[in-house]
């Protein structure tokens, strides 16, 4: 054991009562703080010299923690909450002592830009909700198509077999004529207009069509199913859950496009598939320019329907009423040269 003369210890500084009053005139002497009442001064020094004995292995320790305060000692707001807190409050660091206006004008701003972009997003809803309900009662493409229909490619338009509906269907001979799938349109072929709901008579028939065709059955339509107006396929999926029959997902309108994104549903060409639905200027014409057997059927209700679409449903029928009558024929299809062959009368018609 060795006696050895330790170093003095740092000086210490301790937070003044605040009820005190305290002088910061000169806070760079380390060793003096003064504060005073209104009776006394009193001046307080923590000065301290002292000699230990130690051994040499506390030696080391005691170097180490003299280095630690002496660090410590260099900020002497360090560690010491009142300081702290008389510093921030006295200088101009603190967030919140900027100039309120300047706060107000921000916070003004924000709200600003927030009002415009809400009102941006409501427009852009609005115009997607318009033009979803106008294009579903309004097929803008049909109508293009329907001039070239007019003027030259009026076969187009009619039907390999005209039936008042699905009942009237022999899905038993389509099937051993070799057709190997079946697509619906929705609205008034299987489900009134615009519903997601079957057609209740019409149960029975569709329920047979899927024990003959098996799972190689689905709906092509121009509401549900369509990306342009079921973006997030919820309405697809809706359809599917009431119906048991899958919707096929597709990106154009009919009449317009191909037969590609039904033939990768079936795996086969669509030349074996069959195309029902009510319309001669979209089913019929989509299925008749792409190979398909085109079924026409007759509308199931007309009160769900806009006036507009009734109008062009009259001027459909008359039209290919008249062409018929002029002996104008669909063009034949190599698996059903005869189409009355898959008629049939169904029971409690």
């Amino acid at each position: 054991m060795q006696s050895i003369s330790a170093t003095p210890l740092p000086s210490r500084y301790y937070p003044i009562p605040i009820h005190l009053q305290f002088h910061h005139s000169n806070l760079s002497n380390r060793n003096t703080f003064q504060y005073s009442s209104h009776k006394t001064q009193t001046c307080l020094r923590n000065l301290s010299a002292l000699t230990l004995c130690q051994t040499h292995s506390c030696r080391k320790q005691q170097q180490q923690q003299a280095f630690k305060n002496k660090k410590s000692d260099s900020d002497p707001f360090h560690n010491h909450t009142f300081l702290l807190q008389f510093r921030f409050s006295t200088g101009t660091n603190n967030p919140n002592n900027g100039n309120p206006e300047d706060q107000n004008g921000g916070q003004g701003q924000r709200e600003c830009e927030t009002k415009i972009t809400n009102k941006a997003l409501f427009a852009n809803m609005w115009w997607a909700e318009l033009k979803a309900a106008l294009g579903q009662r309004f097929n803008f493409g049909a109508i293009v198509c329907a001039a070239g229909v007019f003027t030259k490619d009026r076969h187009l338009a009619l039907p390999h077999v005209a039936v008042p509906d699905i009942r009237h269907i022999d899905w038993v001979e389509l099937r051993r004529r070799g057709f190997q799938g079946v697509v619906f349109d929705k609205d008034n072929t299987i489900t009134a207009p615009y519903s997601l709901t079957l057609w209740g008579p019409l149960a029975s028939s569709l329920e047979e069509c899927k024990s003959v065709f098996g799972p190689n059955v689905a709906v092509f339509s121009n509401s549900a199913g369509l990306y342009e107006y079921d973006h997030d396929g919820s309405r697809a999926r809706t359809l599917e859950g009431a119906i048991g029959i899958k919707v096929i997902r597709h990106r154009v309108k009919k009449p317009a496009g191909s037969a590609e994104e039904i033939e990768k549903h079936f795996g086969c060409e669509s030349s074996q598939l069959i195309m029902v639905g009510d319309r001669p200027l979209t089913d019929i014409v989509y299925g008749n320019q792409n190979g398909f057997l085109t079924i026409l059927t007759a509308p199931l209700s007309l009160a769900g329907e806009p006036f507009i679409v009734r109008q062009v449903r009259k001027l459909e029928a008359a039209l290919v009423k008249r062409w018929s009558r002029r002996g104008l024929k669909p063009s034949s299809h190599r698996l059903l040269l005869d189409p009355t062959q898959c008629v049939i009368d169904p029971p409690n018609t």
